[in-house]
């Protein structure tokens, strides 16, 4: 069943107040914006916490969550259905057992949670300011998490297409993470946000949130890990330009 795009207005209204979407061209925006109709159609957006869930908002997490799949499509998204939005930061409670056999309870405050098989959990405030070229997309890194679930936990390591190397994947991962967990642990400044030195899939979620947000940092700091990633979501960011300098209507038909 074929399902009418999300009306004109509330699309241009939504995707403007998102430069890094600004340089796509016409074509891919459309793509984009039957992605994001289908998008709101199979998946269940629900508010929490008192949360006001409108389509503003919506719209824009619908964006942000289609960007990585643009050339991937919506099938890339399997096996879950919910989205759940908080106002802002939540603290979900997690049991985990340590080596000694004691069960320890940790409510830690966070920005957005992905579940395997279950919903992604988002921090609404954050998810509608995301997508202005900071580097930091809570919606994108998310999403992220899910693609890397595809084949069974997340570990950085996301089910690669046919035409790619597992090994020259590995190799560029590897090297990467090794050396931003150097600069990180050693106190240096990093480009990316150093929270991607928790785990092999935390930097996979983080170095996909440079691959839209800042691609000419993330190819510049790691060009081995950016063509690794430009296969796997089949795009190429750093190609775009200088989104930020560009009409925020131009491409958003």
């Amino acid at each position: 069943m074929r399902h009418a795009v999300l009306p004109e207005e509330a699309w241009r209204a939504a995707v403007s107040a998102l430069p890094l979407l600004r340089g796509l061209s016409e074509e891919e925006m459309e793509r984009l914006r039957e992605l994001a109709t289908l998008f709101l159609n199979e998946k269940q957006l629900v508010a929490a916490g008192g949360f006001s869930l409108d389509d503003d908002t919506r719209i824009k997490i619908a964006a942000q969550a289609c960007l990585p799949i643009l050339n991937l499509g919506l099938d890339s998204y399997v096996s879950w259905v919910s989205v759940i939005v908080y106002p802002g930061e939540f603290v979900p409670e997690h049991e985990f057992m340590d080596e000694a056999g004691v069960v320890h309870v940790v409510r830690d405050a966070m920005l957005g949670e992905s579940w395997e098989r279950g919903p992604v959990v988002l921090s609404g405030a954050d998810a509608v300011r995301g997508g202005g070229h900071d580097g930091v997309n809570v919606v994108i890194h998310e999403f992220a998490h899910k693609l890397d679930m595809l084949n069974g936990a997340m570990n950085g390591f996301p089910p690669l297409h046919r035409e790619m190397s597992s090994e020259r994947w590995a190799q560029a991962f590897t090297a990467a993470f090794a050396d931003f967990c150097a600069k990180a642990e050693s106190g240096m400044e990093t480009a990316l946000d150093p929270y991607g030195a928790e785990s092999p899939a935390e930097f996979f979620a983080v170095t996909s949130e440079a691959f839209f947000e800042t691609p000419q940092t993330l190819k510049q700091e790691y060009p081995d890990l950016y063509r690794q990633l430009a296969a796997f979501y089949r795009q190429d960011p750093a190609t775009r330009g200088n989104a930020e300098a560009k009409d925020p209507e131009k491409g958003c038909a």
